[in-house]
């Protein structure tokens, strides 16, 4: 479980006990002001003695002498605060949290002279704690010597001028990293828990939130002639779902948007087996269904002005005397006909026939869909961009402007009709892999035939959504990738 956090802000506060945190910059400046938490000005002898340099995220942990009201005192650096943007805050929050240990009270003072220190910086340093203090231990029995389970919650007061609006400006960023917190913690669960069933319950209970949830079994999608999808999951003695989730906060005649992911609670790789080594991994195969649960969350908390359909496609991909085999041949809902070559390039079957019923039935205003496809996307980008494929410039460009924002960003990789020749099959309309090269982009090149004319992105999302590199913000194993970003891009251009 994470620690507890509660944040408030004030105008003024004077600590009692805890732990009491001062900004810095490069030429030394300190948010203590009046405060006079350090009337002998320990912080700057301590700066000079540690050689602190108020660097970006740095941070001092200084213990406080006894004329100060609390036990300890903290620096961290803004680097220079001319060059501060909305993320720098963030990332700040993150690693003031850092410095907590186990202090159950926290103040941060946040006015310095010359800085400008908005609401929206407030709440966004808010919101860098709150995904900073996240963790998943639920399988952890071990017990601390008093019988506790951690140190407690946290009760950290953000000192600001400007704290009414800050107060009003964390609400919605309050909603933002609970939608982050489910995404990871539906990422992080073991794939024994947490199977395509228990995974549309998870969908389900978005209802509490005024979320229009359906669950379309395995009958209801066999009428529908998903055959892409059912194949996938027809190794498994796990019964697939489609869960279909409405947030309808828009006009009543706006065309909804739309995310669709990708669910496999595990990967084997079915027939085509991955080699053992690391499949433990592969209970994260699920991160692009995360991330479309948590961002309906969010949208749904936060009562965001749009119309917005998420789709996630649940299945287990396993080796099974009933599994599908390399050399099948399957037939989608959109009636186009696909060989199986490979057992282990399932995603995309299960996004091609989310995909279909989502543009047949929703005809949204885009398509935007989320798997963790191919690990060829991880050979081109690493673990520092999300693999980005359109049809459409436009899309692109807000969805590069919203990763730039949040910092979880994306770059975009080619698509074209020359590479269609490489998913070509001798006997079906295509096949579900074009080979070892281009791997990621005959990926998008084969989802692009079930999207028509719709403006539709694809985000391969393999590096960054799990097994992602530990930031300021994030220290778990499933980073709750897209949540974030999709959320920034439906704020900045389809909302008011």
């Amino acid at each position: 479980m994470s620690r507890k956090i509660n944040i408030s802000f004030s105008k003024s506060a004077k600590p009692k006990g805890g732990l009491a945190v001062l900004l810095a910059g490069k030429d030394g400046l300190l948010s203590d002001g009046a405060t006079g938490i350090d009337p002998d000005g320990v912080a700057a002898r301590a700066m000079g003695i540690a050689k602190y340099e108020g660097k970006a995220r740095a941070t001092l942990d200084i213990l406080a002498p006894k004329e100060c009201p609390a036990d300890r005192l903290g620096l961290a650096g803004l680097g220079d605060p001319g060059d501060l943007a909305p993320h720098d805050w963030l990332r700040l929050g993150g690693a003031i949290f850092g410095l907590i240990g186990k202090s159950s009270k926290v103040w941060i003072f946040t006015d310095i002279a010359g800085v400008e220190f908005s609401a929206d910086n407030a709440a966004d340093l808010a919101l860098g704690m709150v995904l900073r203090s996240y963790s998943f231990d639920t399988y952890k029995t071990r017990k601390k010597d008093n019988g506790k389970d951690d140190d407690g919650p946290v009760n950290v007061t953000i000192v600001t001028a400007q704290s009414t609006a800050a107060k009003r400006q964390f609400a919605i960023r309050q909603a933002i990293a609970d939608g982050v917190a489910l995404a990871r913690d539906l990422v992080n669960e073991p794939a024994n828990v947490l199977g395509p069933v228990e995974f549309a319950r998870k969908a389900s209970a978005l209802k509490s939130l005024g979320v229009d949830v359906e669950i379309l079994t395995e009958k209801e999608m066999k009428k529908r002639k998903m055959g892409a999808l059912l194949g996938v999951a027809q190794g498994s003695v796990r019964p697939p779902r489609l869960a279909i989730m409405q947030w309808k906060g828009g006009k009543a005649r706006q065309k909804p948007l739309a995310f669709i992911g990708k669910g496999v609670v595990f990967d084997t790789g079915g027939i085509s087996l991955k080699p053992g080594a690391g499949m433990e991994d592969m209970k994260g195969d699920m991160g692009g269904a995360a991330a479309v649960i948590g961002l309906m969350h969010t949208l749904a908390a936060r009562k965001a002005k749009a119309n917005v359909v998420g789709i996630i496609g649940l299945v287990e991909n396993m080796p099974d005397g009933n599994a599908q085999r390399p050399g099948d041949i399957v037939t989608s809902m959109s009636g186009q006909t696909i060989e199986i070559i490979n057992t282990d390039a399932e995603g995309r079957l299960v996004l091609a026939d989310a995909l279909w019923y989502c543009q047949n039935r929703f005809k949204p205003q885009f398509m935007i869909n989320l798997a963790t496809l191919t690990g060829a996307i991880m050979v081109a980008l690493g673990q520092q961009h999300a693999g980005l494929f359109s049809n459409n410039d436009t899309l692109c460009e807000q969805l590069t402007a919203a990763g730039d924002v949040t910092q979880e960003k994306v770059w975009r990789m080619p698509l074209g009709s020359e590479y269609d020749k490489m998913i070509d099959s001798k006997f079906a309309d295509m096949k579900n892999t074009g080979g070892r090269f281009a791997g990621s982009i005959t990926a998008g090149q084969f989802l692009q035939r079930f999207v028509n004319d719709v403006p539709w992105a694809h985000l391969d999302i393999a590096g960054t959504g799990m097994n992602a590199p530990q930031t300021e913000i994030n220290r778990s194993w499933g980073s709750g990738f897209g949540v974030r970003l999709l959320d920034q891009l439906v704020r900045a251009n389809f909302e008011g």
